[in-house]
């Protein structure tokens, strides 16, 4: 079955499916795991039995301080790590490890952060949730050449076709670097839970899929003044899913193992799914846990898997899960949940006060929208015995702007759906330098996501609030400043938006990173 076929013939509209779709969608998603989109890939390896491996926690690079700004180094370098027990993986790493080095910044400071592109493939470097001059967003063609010379720029720009050849890229915002390139980042924005990937296009997918994802983290003094739980008892959690080759390396659906064509098969375009969950790079790891509050920094990393995450046993009363924050930082107050749901790239900031659970106890941190091994995330180990509790979510956290619809000068329409050839944005491919949208700096502006299947929507350079759901209220889930939203098949969302300070290019697509490497991007340009 070709892949131009296999889109064509699965066409979709927002408010249903063409019938010629249906047995060649059921096809692609008959190995899904349960609620989940796309295709189940699973391990040949042999797999280590869940809550026996440790939680690691990502190391914190320390910067290079001056009077002007913090400046972190990082080499983008081969690895092999131990993930599963006994076995060697090769990974596309941030400075060694994965997930890489938890970046930390103020607001206010500027941070400058210099890639070094030592890997054999280019890469492009996108501060997720970062308020970024567009030289410095990560824009997908900016890519950063390896170091050794061994792919030309050209030879970089052909790559990026979206499977088509004929189509290559032209050079981009910020141009071609070779071997490094330094990001500004003035950090003129709230204290929040940021993370960096690979972004180039065409082949985000794999990039990450291999190991190019970390934490950044923006600290402020309003957050400072809460009594939060902090140091050992502020974890941040990565929480990604992948498969395994037999020797350990990772398993990927590639249309072209030499890498000189993107893509996956076609079994696959509708999201990779992996069967083993990875916390912080370790398979359902376990973390021991004193009977006091935590803080913990939920980030959806996965090319496709959405999470509905829940704990086993519940809490005595439920409310297991208090959210403080989301995507751009605090809330105004807290919210409760029993469970959380995450599209790939959101983030959730929660207190959870585990002296409701007995001395002992094993408590599961569970996914209900999965069946066998993505079921199963992570499990916290209950000390026994009382200990000192100095820390809450006090019932206010922040003072939000609110965006006045009433004064938005315009509402746009933005249809995520596929189309003949690939996954589109208003029925276009992604084409590099073609804007949908010119937004005016400084004005509010509605903007209206609809969808066929489930896609998860990233807007670059400010976030945005929810205003309705399906021309309701905002879902359980949409509290505070996004810069994602997850939209299950066949729904709409309005969001407020206002982008400020950085005129240029920037981006909105789907975060289902197979679907971005298949065309469901756009460009918009601020002034």
């Amino acid at each position: 079955m070709r892949r131009r076929h296999f889109i064509g013939g699965a066409a979709l509209g927002v408010t249903g499916l063409a019938g010629v779709s249906l047995p060649l969608l059921a096809a692609a998603r008959r190995a899904a795991d349960g609620e989940s989109p796309g295709r189940l890939l699973t391990s040949r390896a042999e797999l280590p039995r869940p809550y026996d491996v440790p939680l690691p926690v990502p190391r914190t690079l320390t910067p290079a301080s001056g009077a002007a700004a913090d400046v972190y180094e990082i080499v983008q370098q081969p690895a092999e790590l131990e993930i599963l027990p006994g076995l060697r993986t090769p990974a596309w790493t941030y400075g060694g490890t994965f997930p890489g080095p938890t970046l930390v910044s103020r607001t206010g400071r500027r941070t400058l952060v210099r890639h070094r592109n030592t890997l054999p493939q280019p890469t492009v470097t996108h501060l997720h949730g970062g308020h970024t001059p567009a030289h410095s967003d990560g824009y997908p063609t900016d890519v950063i050449l390896p170091a050794d010379g061994r792919i030309t720029a050209e030879r970089a720009l052909a790559a990026m076709t979206h499977g088509m050849p004929g189509h290559g890229a032209p050079a981009g915002v910020g141009g071609i670097a070779g071997g490094e390139r330094t990001h500004t980042y003035p950090m003129d924005q709230r204290a929040a839970t940021l993370w960096y990937h690979d972004h180039r296009m065409s082949w985000t997918g794999l990039g990450v899929w291999r190991g190019l994802a970390g934490f950044h983290l923006v600290h402020d003094d309003e957050e400072e003044r809460l009594p939060l739980p902090r140091g050992e008892r502020d974890i941040p959690l990565m929480i990604t899913d992948r498969a395994f080759e037999e020797d350990g390396s990772f398993r990927y659906p590639l249309i072209d193992a030499g890498l000189t064509r993107p893509g996956v098969t076609d079994a696959y375009m509708d999201g990779v799914l992996g069967d083993v969950v990875l916390v912080n790079g370790a398979p359902w790891p376990v973390h021991r846990t004193p009977r006091v509050r935590h803080r913990l920094r939920l980030l959806n990393a996965s090319n496709a898997r959405p999470y509905r995450l829940r704990f086993d046993p519940q809490p005595a009363g439920g409310d297991a899960f208090v959210q403080i924050g989301s995507d751009g930082g605090l809330l105004e107050r807290p919210v409760r949940h029993d469970a959380l749901r995450l599209g790939p790239g959101e983030r959730f900031d929660v207190v959870v006060d585990f002296s409701r659970w007995p001395p002992g106890a094993g408590v599961r941190l569970v996914n209900t929208l999965a069946r066998g091994g993505a079921r199963e995330v992570m499990e916290f180990r209950i000390a026994g015995g009382p200990a000192r509790e100095d820390a809450g979510a006090p019932d206010r956290l922040s003072r939000i702007e609110r965006l006045d619809p009433g004064r938005a000068v315009v509402t746009r329409d933005f249809r995520f759906r596929q189309g003949k050839d690939g996954w589109t944005v208003n029925d276009r491919m992604y084409r590099p330098g073609r804007a949908l949208a010119r937004p005016a700096l400084g004005e509010v502006e509605i903007w209206r996501f609809t969808t066929s299947l489930h896609h998860p929507v990233h807007v670059h350079l400010n976030h945005f609030q929810v205003l309705a759901r399906n021309g309701g209220a905002p879902g359980p889930y949409d509290a505070g400043w996004k810069d994602t939203v997850d939209l299950p098949p066949t729904q709409s969302v309005e969001v407020a938006v206002r982008f400020t300070d950085y005129d240029g290019t920037y981006m909105l697509h789907c975060h289902n990173l197979e679907h971005e490497d298949m065309g469901m991007m756009a460009d918009f340009i601020t002034g």
